[in-house]
């Protein structure tokens, strides 16, 4: 049986401890996430990343890969498996753009644009199994946004 340490005295120790880790509640929530996703996604037949390319896509049809990529925080490497596979399943399609045909842009097929039809009541199931009110969901994922920019701007400033 493991043996638990005393208490931290040093207040540098404390912050050592799992459960004060901000790293490890946004690791662990975001799992936790995915995990209530999988059920209300399987009837679309997508997973979590290829929902949230949908996301986009039915916000904005026809970015580029790159600015679809910069808007999940995307690379490309990871993003063309999702996009090929999206293809084939016949919700996008891929065309390179007729201006510079090194670009490709991405537009969604009509299955592709009734697929958001299906996906109208999963905010709402989400909401529901956080048991949090509108405007709390809205103020946490503000605030989320928030510190993403900010550590984005401290990684950059560290490079």
């Amino acid at each position: 049986m493991p043996r638990s340490k005393p208490p931290a005295t040093d207040v540098r120790e404390q912050w050592l401890l799992l459960d004060r880790q901000l790293c490890f509640a946004l690791y662990s929530s975001s799992l936790a996430m995915t995990r209530i996703y999988k059920p209300l996604l399987a009837p679309l037949g997508l997973t979590y990343p290829q929902y949230l390319v949908m996301l986009v896509l039915w916000e904005l049809d026809g970015p580029s890969v790159s600015q679809l990529g910069q808007r999940l925080s995307l690379d490309s490497g990871t993003l063309t498996p999702l996009l090929k596979r999206l293809e084939s399943l016949g919700h996008i399609e891929r065309r390179r753009a007729r201006d510079d045909e090194r670009r490709v842009d991405i537009f969604l097929t009509p299955q592709g644009r009734k697929l958001r039809e299906q996906a109208l009541d999963i905010p709402g199931q989400l909401a529901c199994a956080s048991a949090c009110e509108l405007d709390e969901v809205i103020a946490l994922t503000q605030r989320l946004q928030q510190l993403r920019q900010q550590l984005n701007r401290a990684a950059d400033a560290a490079a």
